[in-house]
């Protein structure tokens, strides 16, 4: 009995076959290296002296209190503002509809009040102080701090009321600067 010989495959498809599934292999990892999807961490970007704020264009480094950085899932770089109320008050938005990778304010338990510098924490993981007598760039201000101990020490000192960022409300991000509470006039 004659034993069926199969027919040899063509090396050069067989090679040829191989070369394209590296390559097709090669391409996924490649683009699955420069995916940016939102999941990789952000880190907050320094301020300097040119550093102004998205919403009224003042420069960050030329007036006290804590500072905040939205960064956007569609922006490579954050907007800046120079009050964290004003921060608040464009997360809180309803017509905000950009989706928000990162929130960072200053930790003032670190920074300097008059000069802030460095120090950025993760918003959502920083404790407030609403309600205080110490004023940032845009008056009246909710103080930012990585600690609870440091948040509770300020009150203390300056007054106000000590909440975590789940409890800051959109009322407290009024953006009037304290005006319509102003009884001086």
């Amino acid at each position: 009995m004659n034993a069926q010989r199969r027919p040899s495959a063509n090396p050069l498809r067989s090679s040829l076959v191989r070369h394209l599934l590296v390559v097709c292999f090669a391409a996924t990892l490649l683009a699955a290296c420069g995916k940016t999807d939102g999941s990789a961490p952000l880190v907050p970007v320094e301020i300097d002296r040119s550093t102004s704020c998205t919403l009224d264009g003042m420069l960050l480094a030329d007036y006290p209190g804590p500072k905040a950085q939205i960064h956007y899932a569609d922006r490579a770089e954050p907007d800046f503002f120079c009050d964290t109320v004003e921060m608040f008050a464009i997360y809180f938005k309803p017509e905000q509809v950009r989706q928000v990778r990162a929130l960072f304010v200053q930790d003032m338990g670190k920074a300097d009040w008059t000069e802030p510098r460095d120090n950025w924490i993760d918003a959502k993981a920083a404790w407030y102080v609403h309600g205080s007598s110490r004023h940032g760039s845009m008056g009246p201000t909710i103080a930012s701090f990585a600690l609870e101990g440091d948040a509770q020490k300020f009150a203390t000192e300056h007054g106000g009321k000590v909440v975590a960022f789940a409890d800051v409300t959109p009322a407290m991000a009024v953006l009037d600067g304290g005006v319509l509470h102003d009884q001086g006039m």
